[in-house]
């Protein structure tokens, strides 16, 4: 029985840590994160988005040109029928090893998801914190003065919107490193198309705006988070009000 007891009382000293952390969170915690993304986003690296900056060479030299022989017949004629044959076996360079060496990940880019990634990790904590503050706040079913419920209800579900969304923000940045991996291995099989090793020099343009659009949207969800919480706190605290009981 009394270990019953230490376990109820550690789960509700666990419950009044987290309200507590979470309502800090949200009064000084979000205003302190607004102004530091906002810093964060006025630095060069956000500010000034030269794409010139994010381009790399990607150490993949064009190799010389191989000639096709025997392509004439005897009588000093071409022979159609084996330049069509042999035409359909050039199907790419074998790449085995690259002569010049490993092909780097591109550096500015990696540099500045060193910087976004932790902030959306935060963004995932915090809402997840965010969610459970509401989900302890929710009081038992009853008929009736549901409305401030309703709002806690709604809350709730924008920061599992806003959760959901800042997780699939990891995955953005996993799809392009396998993406820009294929296309790089593209250049490495045909190094003599240059249509290839200019995708990927677009793809890490395209990285480069994706990621600046990422702290943004961070800085954003923040923003809005705190704003809908601190308009409606005296609801998503106590969502019932105590004079209904005296209304009947």
């Amino acid at each position: 029985m009394g270990d019953k007891a230490e376990v109820t009382k550690k789960v509700q000293e666990y419950k009044d840590t987290l309200i507590k952390k979470a309502e800090d969170l949200i009064v000084v915690g979000f205003p302190a994160k607004i102004v530091e993304l906002n810093d964060l986003l006025s630095t060069k690296s956000f500010a000034e988005r030269n794409f010139n900056d994010v381009h790399q060479d990607l150490n993949i030299n064009v190799p010389d040109p191989i000639p096709l022989l025997n392509c004439i017949e005897d009588d000093g004629q071409p022979s159609a029928k084996r330049s069509r044959v042999e035409a359909s076996d050039v199907i790419g360079t074998k790449v085995m090893i690259l002569p010049s060496g490993s092909v780097k990940c591109n550096a500015p880019i990696c540099d500045i998801i060193k910087v976004v990634k932790p902030v959306i990790r935060g963004l995932v904590e915090d809402s997840n914190l965010l969610k459970m503050w509401i989900s302890f706040m929710i009081p038992k079913i009853e008929d009736g003065n549901n409305f401030g419920v309703s709002i806690q209800e709604d809350t709730l579900a924008e920061i599992q919107s806003v959760e959901s969304e800042a997780a699939a923000f990891f995955d953005q940045i996993s799809r392009y490193f396998i993406s820009r991996a294929k296309l790089v291995s593209k250049v490495a099989k045909y190094p003599h198309i240059e249509d290839y090793r200019r995708a990927v020099q677009e793809m890490d343009e395209k990285e480069f705006l994706s990621l600046w659009l990422v702290l943004s949207e961070v800085r954003n969800r923040y923003c809005s988070l705190h704003d809908i919480v601190m308009k409606n706190m005296e609801k998503l605290k106590k969502p019932r009000s105590s004079n209904a009981e005296h209304l009947y």
